[in-house]
């Protein structure tokens, strides 16, 4: 996506050596300190804050501030009308469900995203969290660790089916990836039209094509010994995985979700697991990040929950504090950004 920083109402352009900028991803310039320096050279004030912030902590962190470098926080109407100054929110990923891009219109304010930058990363993770669906790697760990040595199975996934909820991007490296793996890949993407042969190409360069057939959401679920999450979260989205599509998975199968918790009805899911219809899940999202310690998801054998980080390796958190900051600096500076929405 891209597009020029709204003209119409923007608050005025200062000069950058001027401009006050907040950052909230706490890994922005982790593996790359370049990023943060360049940004401290080139605007006259920086302030970290560690996020995700609410909108009412995030009211006050912005209120005088002219660009926020922002993860998943969550940037309201509130924190718009809250700070007159701010042109830009540069979204460090992909995701704008938690940005009201209405309200950033109305106060012209242009938001950016990083499309791309942390896709591989994610895909990777939903390989891996295939894998330990497959073969029993955690519970082997913990018992070794405990002075056994137990003889345990699994399976290969080879010759399963893994169904793809989401064709992007990142859906679409994962069905790479997976065909790689002799799994058979389905997908379902209401946006990417099937060809005449029942197959699609995915989008974008490694994607998959010709290793994809193109089903609907309920030959998708009946038919896929994994289902794994790939839709962004909109309210045709939201609790989409609900007792009504759990009850038509098959039997035995799994759910991965390497996207947004909230796609997830979590009570269903706990009663497709507690009447045995899902064989197991492996979430790295929960609906409300972090959990609480006593979620009833956690510290269950059939269910994997890992701390949103999938998107989080060096090589991808690094291009997307570099995107980031490339659109947030076009901006603050009058130039059109790269990624705009």
């Amino acid at each position: 996506m891209t597009g020029t920083a709204p003209l119409s109402c923007s608050p005025p352009l200062r000069p950058l050596s001027e401009c006050v900028v907040v950052v909230t991803p706490r890994s922005f310039g982790m593996h790359d300190p370049g990023l943060r320096r360049r940004l401290e050279a080139e605007v006259g004030e920086v302030r970290y804050r560690p996020g995700p912030l609410a909108a009412a902590e995030l009211v006050e962190a912005v209120r005088d501030a002219d660009g926020l470098l922002a993860g998943l926080d969550h940037v309201t109407e509130e924190v718009f009308a809250g700070a007159p100054r701010l042109r830009v929110v540069a979204r460090y990923g992909v995701g704008v469900d938690r940005v009201d891009l209405a309200a950033a219109g109305r106060h012209g304010v242009t938001v950016t995203i990083t499309p791309g930058a942390n896709a591989n990363a994610v895909a990777e993770m939903t390989v891996a969290l295939l894998f330990a669906l497959a073969r029993p790697l955690v519970v082997g760990h913990q018992r070794v660790d405990g002075g056994e040595w137990p003889a345990l199975s699994g399976f290969e996934l080879a010759g399963r089916a893994l169904g793809l909820v989401g064709l992007g991007r990142i859906g679409s490296m994962v069905a790479a990836k997976a065909a790689g793996l002799g799994l058979r890949v389905l997908a379902y993407d209401p946006y990417v039209a099937a060809s005449g042969n029942g197959t699609g190409p995915g989008t974008g360069p490694g994607t998959g094509a010709g290793h994809v057939t193109m089903v609907d959401l309920a030959a998708l679920v009946a038919g896929s010994d994994f289902v794994s999450l790939h839709a962004p979260l909109t309210d045709q989205t939201r609790g989409m995985v609900d007792r009504a599509l759990l009850e038509q998975m098959k039997p035995g199968a799994a759910l991965v979700n390497t996207a947004r918790g909230e796609l997830v009805n979590e009570d269903d899911l706990l009663w497709a697991l507690d009447e045995g219809h899902l064989r197991a899940a492996a979430l790295d999202v929960l609906a409300t990040e972090p959990p609480g310690p006593d979620h009833r998801l956690l510290r269950r054998p059939d269910v994997l929950v890992t701390p949103h980080m999938g998107p989080h390796t060096s090589e991808a958190t690094s291009a997307m504090g570099a995107w980031a900051l490339d659109d947030l600096l076009a901006v603050l500076s009058g130039r059109a950004p790269r990624y705009a929405i």
